[in-house]
């Protein structure tokens, strides 16, 4: 994607770079005491403050064996459960989403003292609310699609994590990061390519359950206008073929490589739609390179479908920071 200025989503998602170059890692260090004290932490919010932040926490936690129980669910979700021996951490761009701030109202009116909030505005009632709040640096954004907040989101869950293993090595490879994610959002994309995902009714995005791919699913709706839906893990070769045509368009985040001859079958050879994969590795698909970085992959998927979608909405003529019905603040208080 190139920025010329004029589009705010572009400037926004070219800004998340800085986001990781200058991000503090020890920030949360008094967070992750709490969680080490407590013995788990429980993720909550809603859309994108949730999805990805909380997602790839979880997996990477699980990924490197830590002793900590953790788990997630939308606010509402969330308001059935005892969390009472579990530090609680929600994020909220706007501070004022009702779902997350009743959440809250509610842990605090029963005692509940680790209450932690994420937030973009500074004096919002979730920032005023929570026993504790961090704020981020990098500053609302003007387009409806959340990108450097959800970046910035992700890292303040991802520093916890770092500093819950005494793991320098996040902040010491946020300079090499920030460089990569440049070179990854303004990587080239085939024009060919781009035509045949203007032209598609739907893009599925297949991958694991750690908030890439089912992201890169609601970015689909936001700055496409075509229908997105997140196949977690392989349920892609479970029965889904049953709907799809050859209008529609499978993006595979790094596709298990035992399935690429299984996934050529059901949706190239039966269905005739177009797959694709962001991969780090070669794959028998039109692929969209992936650097990798520990602790940093994620993030350089996500912004790789960032740069499919952003060409795809461009080709298709899409004002990309104004949808027709979509709101910045899906439910306010």
């Amino acid at each position: 994607m190139k920025n010329n200025g004029s589009v705010a989503l572009i400037s926004e998602m070219l800004d998340t770079a800085n986001v990781i170059r200058d991000f503090d890692f020890s920030q949360t260090v008094g967070i992750a005491d709490a969680i080490r004290a407590k013995g788990g932490v429980f993720f909550s919010g809603e859309g994108s403050s949730r999805i990805l932040p909380s997602k790839h926490f979880i997996s990477e936690a699980l990924r490197l064996g830590v002793e900590v129980s953790m788990g997630t669910a939308g606010s509402y979700e969330a308001s059935e459960y005892d969390l009472s021996r579990l530090v609680v951490l929600v994020s909220s761009n706007s501070g004022q989403t009702k779902e997350t701030i009743t959440l809250v109202r509610k842990l605090l009116s029963e005692g509940h003292e680790d209450v932690y909030a994420v937030t973009v505005t500074p004096g919002s009632v979730l920032d005023t609310e929570a026993s504790e709040s961090i704020v981020l640096k990098c500053g609302a954004e003007k387009a409806v699609a959340a990108t450097k907040s959800v970046v910035e989101q992700t890292l303040v869950y991802q520093s916890i994590l770092c500093n819950i293993r005494n793991d320098v090595s996040c902040d010491s490879n946020k300079t090499k990061a920030a460089v990569l994610a440049e070179s990854v959002m303004g990587a080239d994309i085939d024009p060919a390519l781009i035509e045949k995902i203007a032209q598609a009714d739907r893009i599925f995005f297949a991958g694991r359950n750690n908030g890439v791919a089912e992201e890169l699913a609601l970015k689909a709706t936001e700055i496409t206008r075509k229908p997105g839906m997140f196949l977690e893990g392989t349920i892609a070769l479970h029965g889904f073929e049953e709907t799809m045509t050859e209008r529609d368009v499978i993006v595979f985040v790094e596709p298990f490589e035992t399935e690429h001859d299984k996934t050529s079958e059901i949706f190239e050879k039966n269905v005739g739609a177009l797959v694709v994969a962001l991969s780090s590795k070669p794959t028998p698909f039109p692929t969209v390179q992936l650097p990798l970085l520990d602790g940093f992959n994620d993030y350089f998927a996500l912004m790789a479908g960032w740069n499919l979608l952003v060409h795809v909405g461009q080709r298709l003529g899409v004002n990309l920071d104004k949808p027709n019905r979509a709101r910045k603040i899906g439910n306010a208080i």
